[in-house]
């Protein structure tokens, strides 16, 4: 366990828990880069199909800790602060993974942000969420404009960001800023349910739907197209083709090669099948 999360894999689930409940779960700076690490730990691991993500104690989070960041200078409020949380939660929404994101408590500001970033939401009943940054004179800074927009629509981001408008659980639901109720104590059981169900499913089917879905959103952008693009041409008889021409400084021969054909490191026998 370290400071700020903890990471636990069980089942191909990897359960990554907000660990610092004294603050009701509210990020600093060290925690907003432990993040971004374990995004980069979590995409690189095979043994995790589906992550579980939630908060101990009462609250799931309560967003930037207001003492880490109301003494910065504007200058670096804006480079590091604002940077920094953009890169951890960009990070967590684009991981090749499915992410089920459990409220156990109330996600406020950055926690409503932090929640955006997961593919689906469960929401415990004693939950409230919201984005009351403008009632301290501040912004919701880490995409709670642009990324909870495109996820729940401007309109329901207007109420909460303009509007200061805290929602229950029942009415986040209603909003579609949740897409499941649970009774308190019962998220994780109901995610890990979840969880089970996706691991039936086409796990690189899963990762292409996520990332075409994520494209379509604004989400990936070119960085997919070139993902899945860069994906076919690595596991083609050209590229092993023009790797074997480089090795023996000679020319290419890709006509020889079907185009579409797949690399016998891709192919799957009928054992396998």
């Amino acid at each position: 366990m370290s400071a700020g999360f903890s990471l636990g894999v069980a089942g191909g689930v990897g359960l990554l828990r907000i660990e610092r409940a004294e603050k009701r779960n509210a990020l600093d700076a060290a925690m907003t880069e432990e993040l971004f690490a374990l995004c980069r730990r979590i995409e690189r691991d095979e043994a995790i199909d589906v992550v579980i993500l939630t908060g101990t104690g009462r609250t799931f989070c309560a967003g930037g800790d207001i003492d880490a960041w109301s003494t910065q200078r504007p200058e670096d409020f804006a480079r590091h602060w604002l940077r920094n949380g953009h890169d951890a939660f960009d990070a967590l929404a684009r991981l090749r993974q499915p992410v089920i994101a459990v409220l156990n408590g109330h996600a406020l500001g950055g926690g409503l942000e932090l929640a955006a970033c997961a593919d689906y939401r469960i929401a415990e009943a004693h939950v409230k969420i919201g984005l009351p940054e403008a009632g301290l004179g501040i912004i919701p800074g880490w995409s709670g404009t642009q990324r909870t927009v495109r996820r729940f629509g401007a309109q329901v981001v207007r109420r909460m960001a303009l509007f200061g408008e805290i929602f229950g659980a029942e009415e986040a639901r209603a909003l579609g800023l949740v897409d499941a109720l649970a009774e308190t104590g019962d998220g994780l059981a109901a995610a890990g349910a979840l969880a089970q169900r996706l691991q039936g499913r086409g796990p690189l089917a899963t990762e292409l739907v996520k990332m075409l879905i994520n494209t379509a959103e604004g989400e990936e952008g070119g960085r997919a197209i070139e993902a899945i693009a860069g994906r076919l041409a690595a596991g083609s008889v050209q590229l092993q083709e023009g790797l074997s021409a480089f090795r023996d400084k000679r020319v290419p021969r890709f006509r020889s090669v079907a185009p579409g054909e797949v690399s016998s490191k891709e192919k799957v026998s009928p054992e396998e099948e």
